[in-house]
């Protein structure tokens, strides 16, 4: 029997609890005078900002950021079609990293009483290094499955020697098979996926890494 070409896919996923969680918290406040209402949102953002220096310190914060104080105005219309005195509005945004859930949970608790504090969402992630370790090993074990598959339809075939052609994200594969003498092996590393728990929950699901290869093969 002549050589074979093989054309396979190989998947794999690995699961993992949450290293950090991201989380927004925004403090306004707004009214007809200007003055007034930066000096307020000014002094509920101060309790929120001291709060994250304390964790930051203690290590239960990986990092935080506080964005510029924002003002605007808005002139509304009154039930007669006039506009009216314009009202101000200002806020100032918090961004978080948390190294624990528990302290996320404590933290919320402690501020979403508070005047003008507005909790957002929760971004569930692993930490770069872990990420980037468990994308490693879940591209490297999605080759290994496809090399399981083109040996066993290698082997069904009555065919005993694999040999690399091409390995790419999905999609990446050249169309049509190509002659051995010809081929050459190309590595683009795996398609990956995560899938992030939903927002504000502080028990979170697992992350899911998932990686998808196409892979040719010759076989004889």
């Amino acid at each position: 029997m002549s050589d074979v070409t093989i054309t396979v896919r190989g998947e794999s996923e690995a699961r993992i609890a949450p290293e950090r969680a991201t989380i927004r918290v925004s403090v306004r406040s707004d009214g007809p005078d200007r003055t007034a209402v930066v000096d307020h949102v000014l002094r509920l953002a101060e309790p929120v900002r001291a709060g994250l220096v304390e964790r930051a310190d203690a290590e239960s914060i990986a990092e935080w950021t506080s964005k510029r104080l924002s003002v605007r105005a808005e002139r509304p219309w009154s039930n007669d079609g006039k506009r009216l005195a314009p009202i101000y509005y200002a806020s100032v945004d918090f961004t978080a990293t948390f190294t624990e859930a528990s302290e996320l949970s404590v933290w919320v608790s402690d501020v979403s009483p508070w005047e003008g504090v507005e909790v957002g969402g929760v971004d569930w992630h692993l930490t770069p290094a872990t990420r980037a370790r468990i994308e490693r090993e879940v591209a490297a074990s999605a080759v290994g499955v496809a090399v399981t598959r083109a040996e066993a339809y290698a082997g069904a075939l009555g065919l005993s020697t694999v040999v690399p052609l091409e390995i790419a994200d999905v999609g990446l594969i050249s169309s049509g098979p190509q002659p051995p003498q010809m081929a050459a092996f190309k590595a683009r590393g795996a398609a990956f996926a995560a899938d992030s728990s939903p927002a504000m929950e502080y028990e979170p699901d697992e992350i899911v890494v998932s990686a998808t290869v196409e892979a040719r093969f010759t076989a004889s």
